[in-house]
């Protein structure tokens, strides 16, 4: 897998380099590049922001900065491109541009242009990735999703953010583009929430984890996603707290069911939304006993608080 990472603090990646990623890129699994987007200046201030049109506080990361430097690493001409209903964009150019765009071909639809991607197969397509605490929540399945893609680039907007156009231009040029939020509240930058993003989807790719179970029944993961059960290991009794007896008794049938049961119950605590989604067609008649004595009625398509 390539990762393209473009920030003004591009060494803030550096830590990228320790642990269990560091070694995923010494064996080749997964090559991780961090530009600064500065790079892609040509003031002697080296600017990447401006004031928000509109007015309002703070200021904004400036498209032409980033199009040259996405332009160049998803390899792609600069454009003019139209867009219809499927994608909300505006398009502006200078007079001159303008003239120019004039004398050339026709610029494909927004339409034409995603059809054509959509004939490329998805783990072959580049996915451009920007972090904002306005977009929809990063989740397991998302990582999942992404653990398959070919080529990741991540851009890290500052200040009040990136121009909107950014995202909308590149996905009319059939780029799959993608907006997450790493959560309910706001950071000073996107190079926190690339760095969760990206430990999330790289450690599912295969080979990366030493022992490649650990990833099979974690939080969140699998078709009926729980929370994970608690774990223990020795000394058998710590301080005066003792691992459960069970887990101690080498019955590994009853280990399993005792960690689905507390996994279910620490989901019921936590998380009762994902008791919600469960489907009930795929719960044995343990889960659904379990599910019954916390509360809940299993006899529809999901379970539902009595």
């Amino acid at each position: 897998m390539k990762i393209d990472i473009v920030s003004v603090f591009p060494e803030y990646f550096e830590v990228l380099n320790l642990s269990l990623l560091g070694k995923a890129q010494e064996k080749g699994l997964v090559e991780v590049t961090a530009h600064n987007l500065r790079d892609w200046t040509h003031d002697v201030h080296h600017s990447v922001d401006d004031t928000p049109v509109g007015g309002g506080a703070g200021m904004v990361m400036k498209p032409e900065v980033w199009s040259e430097c996405l332009d160049e690493l998803l390899h792609l001409e600069p454009t003019t491109v139209t867009c219809d209903s499927t994608v909300t964009c505006d398009s502006t150019a200078d007079a001159d541009d303008t003239a120019s765009a004039d004398a050339a071909e026709p610029a494909e639809s927004a339409t034409e242009i995603a059809a054509n991607a959509d004939t490329v197969p998805a783990t072959d397509r580049p996915v451009l990735i920007f972090p904002s605490p306005s977009a929809p929540l990063f989740t397991q399945q998302d990582a999942t999703e992404l653990s398959h893609a070919n080529h990741l680039l991540f851009g890290c907007g500052r200040y009040e953010g990136y121009d909107a156009r950014i995202p909308q231009y590149y996905r009319a040029q059939g780029i799959d583009v993608r907006e997450y939020s790493i959560g309910d509240y706001v950071l000073n930058g996107g190079e926190v929430a690339v760095s969760v993003m990206l430990e999330a989807i790289t450690r599912l790719l295969p080979g990366f984890m030493g022992n490649a179970a650990s990833i099979v029944e974690e939080s969140y993961t699998g078709e009926n996603a729980l929370l994970e059960h608690r774990q223990y290991t020795k000394p058998a009794d710590w301080r005066g707290i003792k691992v459960p007896d069970v887990l101690l008794s080498g019955d590994h049938a009853k280990v399993d069911r005792f960690r689905r049961d507390e996994a279910l119950a620490k989901t019921n605590e936590l998380r009762p939304d994902l008791i919600e989604a469960l489907d009930c067609s795929k719960l044995d008649k343990a889960d659904r006993k379990t599910l019954m004595a916390l509360g809940w009625e299993v006899s529809g398509a999901h379970p539902r608080q009595r």
